[in-house]
């Protein structure tokens, strides 16, 4: 009887402290910072063009676009502009199927469809 006793006291004085009057201040919310926008601006369009070198212009200003967003890094936009080299000569060469090659490896090189 006294353990029956005891259990009910222990479960009382349990449910007596989930009941507690005091009130909790709430938490506080968080200030606002000055982060990168990472949503495209409504502005942007995609250069229009044909071949090869409309393909280029068009992934450039994608990543032109991903810098100014801070999808990617400087030194990433970096290397991705230096790769671009090798097809934007193939395209100036006139050799549209090399530059398109050229252009689809440095795109999976960096993540980028093909």
């Amino acid at each position: 009887m006294i353990r029956l006793s005891l259990l009910a006291a222990f479960a009382a004085f349990g449910l007596a402290a989930c009941q507690s009057t005091t009130a909790q201040a709430p938490a506080p919310q968080p200030v606002a910072t000055a982060t990168p926008s990472y949503v495209t601006r409504p502005d942007f369009r995609l250069p229009e063009g044909a071949g090869c070198a409309g393909e280029i212009a068009r992934f450039r200003a994608v990543m032109d676009n991903d810098l100014a967003t801070g999808h990617v890094t400087r030194e990433v936009h970096g290397r991705v502009i230096a790769d671009l080299r090798g097809p934007e000569g193939a395209c100036s060469a006139g050799r549209d199927g090399e530059a398109r090659g050229a252009l689809t490896a440095v795109k999976r090189r960096y993540g980028y469809p093909g």
